[in-house]
Protein backbone atom coordinates (compact mmCIF):
# COMPACT_ATOMS: atom_id res chain seq x y z
CA UNK A 1 0.00 0.00 0.00
CA UNK A 2 3.06 2.33 -0.60
CA UNK A 3 2.95 5.46 -0.54
CA UNK A 4 0.41 5.69 1.91
CA UNK A 5 1.62 2.81 3.97
CA UNK A 6 5.67 2.61 4.89
CA UNK A 7 6.84 -0.70 5.60
CA UNK A 8 8.49 -1.40 8.60
CA UNK A 9 7.92 2.31 9.68
CA UNK A 10 4.31 2.82 9.78
CA UNK A 11 1.67 1.07 12.11
CA UNK A 12 -2.02 0.20 10.79
CA UNK A 13 -5.35 -0.12 12.84
CA UNK A 14 -7.63 -2.56 11.52
CA UNK A 15 -11.04 -3.19 13.05
CA UNK A 16 -13.49 -5.71 12.30
CA UNK A 17 -15.97 -5.21 9.44
CA UNK A 18 -19.26 -4.22 11.29
CA UNK A 19 -21.38 -3.50 8.09
CA UNK A 20 -22.42 -5.81 5.92
CA UNK A 21 -20.77 -4.19 3.02
CA UNK A 22 -17.67 -2.01 2.35
CA UNK A 23 -17.56 1.42 0.43
CA UNK A 24 -15.17 2.43 -2.49
CA UNK A 25 -12.10 3.84 -1.15
CA UNK A 26 -11.58 2.10 1.73
CA UNK A 27 -8.76 -0.32 2.35
CA UNK A 28 -9.45 -3.55 3.35
CA UNK A 29 -7.51 -6.62 5.02
CA UNK A 30 -8.77 -10.25 3.09
CA UNK A 31 -8.12 -13.46 2.26
CA UNK A 32 -7.39 -14.70 -0.83
CA UNK A 33 -8.35 -17.82 -1.96
CA UNK A 34 -4.61 -19.41 -2.24
CA UNK A 35 -4.99 -17.89 1.50
CA UNK A 36 -2.62 -15.26 1.34
CA UNK A 37 -3.64 -12.38 3.58
CA UNK A 38 -4.08 -9.08 1.53
CA UNK A 39 -4.30 -4.73 2.26
CA UNK A 40 -5.75 -3.46 -0.92
CA UNK A 41 -8.10 -0.18 -1.70
CA UNK A 42 -11.82 -1.14 -2.83
CA UNK A 43 -12.02 0.56 -6.21
CA UNK A 44 -15.84 -0.45 -7.19
CA UNK A 45 -18.38 -2.08 -5.11
CA UNK A 46 -20.62 -4.21 -7.56
CA UNK A 47 -23.31 -6.42 -6.17
CA UNK A 48 -22.36 -9.33 -5.28
CA UNK A 49 -18.07 -8.42 -5.30
CA UNK A 50 -15.70 -6.04 -5.65
CA UNK A 51 -12.94 -4.72 -7.04
CA UNK A 52 -10.14 -4.15 -5.72
CA UNK A 53 -5.91 -2.39 -5.81
CA UNK A 54 -2.93 -2.04 -4.34
CA UNK A 55 -1.96 1.51 -4.28
CA UNK A 56 0.95 0.69 -5.99
CA UNK A 57 -0.54 -2.29 -8.27
CA UNK A 58 -0.86 -1.95 -11.70
CA UNK A 59 -3.71 -4.61 -11.73
CA UNK A 60 -6.93 -5.09 -10.09
CA UNK A 61 -8.19 -7.78 -8.47
CA UNK A 62 -11.60 -8.90 -8.64
CA UNK A 63 -14.13 -11.12 -7.46
CA UNK A 64 -13.37 -10.28 -3.66
CA UNK A 65 -16.24 -11.14 -2.11
CA UNK A 66 -17.47 -9.82 1.82
CA UNK A 67 -16.70 -13.26 2.77
CA UNK A 68 -13.22 -12.89 2.01
CA UNK A 69 -12.78 -9.82 4.07
CA UNK A 70 -11.90 -9.60 7.69
CA UNK A 71 -10.79 -6.31 8.52
CA UNK A 72 -10.75 -2.61 7.18
CA UNK A 73 -8.33 -0.12 7.96
CA UNK A 74 -9.23 2.95 10.13
CA UNK A 75 -5.87 4.47 10.86
CA UNK A 76 -2.74 4.89 9.93
CA UNK A 77 -0.01 5.92 13.03
CA UNK A 78 2.94 7.59 11.03
CA UNK A 79 5.96 9.15 13.38
CA UNK A 80 4.05 9.25 16.53
CA UNK A 81 0.97 10.52 14.75
CA UNK A 82 -2.75 9.09 14.45
CA UNK A 83 -3.79 10.12 10.73
CA UNK A 84 -7.66 8.51 10.92
CA UNK A 85 -9.51 7.46 7.22
CA UNK A 86 -12.34 10.25 8.09
CA UNK A 87 -9.49 13.05 8.04
CA UNK A 88 -9.88 15.67 5.24
CA UNK A 89 -6.48 15.89 3.92
CA UNK A 90 -6.56 11.78 3.81
CA UNK A 91 -9.81 11.69 1.83
CA UNK A 92 -8.28 14.07 -0.74
CA UNK A 93 -5.48 11.70 -1.55
CA UNK A 94 -7.52 8.68 -1.63
CA UNK A 95 -9.96 10.81 -4.13
CA UNK A 96 -7.06 11.67 -5.85
CA UNK A 97 -5.07 8.49 -6.03
CA UNK A 98 -8.17 6.55 -6.71
CA UNK A 99 -10.07 8.90 -9.19
CA UNK A 100 -6.92 9.08 -11.25
CA UNK A 101 -5.95 5.22 -11.56
CA UNK A 102 -4.63 4.98 -15.03
CA UNK A 103 -2.41 8.14 -15.01
CA UNK A 104 -1.35 6.46 -11.66
CA UNK A 105 -0.48 2.81 -13.62
CA UNK A 106 1.16 4.61 -16.52
CA UNK A 107 3.62 6.79 -14.20
CA UNK A 108 4.40 3.51 -12.15
CA UNK A 109 4.53 1.85 -15.08
CA UNK A 110 7.06 4.13 -17.08
CA UNK A 111 9.25 4.60 -13.90
CA UNK A 112 9.63 0.74 -13.91
CA UNK A 113 10.37 0.90 -17.27
CA UNK A 114 13.11 3.29 -16.80
CA UNK A 115 14.66 1.34 -13.64
CA UNK A 116 14.99 -1.71 -15.35
CA UNK A 117 16.88 0.22 -18.21
CA UNK A 118 18.69 1.95 -15.91
CA UNK A 119 19.99 -1.26 -13.86
CA UNK A 120 20.37 -2.99 -17.63
CA UNK A 121 22.76 -0.33 -18.92
CA UNK A 122 24.29 0.91 -15.85
CA UNK A 123 24.66 -2.28 -13.61
CA UNK A 124 23.15 -2.22 -10.17
CA UNK A 125 26.03 -1.09 -8.51
CA UNK A 126 25.86 2.35 -10.40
Amino acid sequence: MLPLIRENRDLIIIEKKEVDRCKKYDIVLYKRKSGEYVLHRILKVRKEDYIIAGDHCTYKEYGITDNQILGVLTAVVRDGKTIKTTNKKYLLYTHLWCDFYYIRVTIIKIKSFCSKTFHKIFGKSA
